[in-house]
């Protein structure tokens, strides 16, 4: 299974970037779907999560409301459209795909809980 995220660039505060994934290999279907980001020195926190169906989403506080995550099963692929980017948003963006949940479970929001992983897209925001 193969992750490929893009979608990143250089944006001035107060903008938008949209995140795209794209998974080959595996059934994309069978996957919940997370975004994860990482600064330089700092642990790896999550961002958002979507569930197998599409149906669930979850985010962490600092951007609810301004990020939305979303999927498109025939297209195999996740998204992360992002609003209002503030500087403390600046990161490389992961995503990631959860082989183990369940249909009827929620997205999860904890890394171990992620099996396959792209090779992250910088997302740069200016003041």
């Amino acid at each position: 299974v193969q992750l490929q995220a893009s979608g990143g660039g250089s944006v001035q505060a107060g903008g938008s970037l949209r995140l795209s994934c794209v998974v080959s290999g595996g059934t994309f279907s069978r996957y919940g779907m997370g975004w994860f980001r990482q600064v330089p020195g700092k642990e790896r926190e999550f961002v958002a999560a979507i569930s197998r169906s599409g149906r669930t989403t979850d985010y962490r506080d600092s951007v609810e409301g301004r990020f939305t995550i979303s999927r498109d099963n025939d297209r195999k692929a996740v998204y992360l459209q992002m609003n209002s980017l503030r500087p403390e948003d600046t990161a490389v963006y992961y995503c990631a795909a959860d082989s183990r949940v369940i249909l009827s479970s929620p997205p999860r929001s904890g890394e171990k809980d992620y099996t396959y992983w792209g090779q992250g897209t910088l997302v740069t925001v200016s003041s």
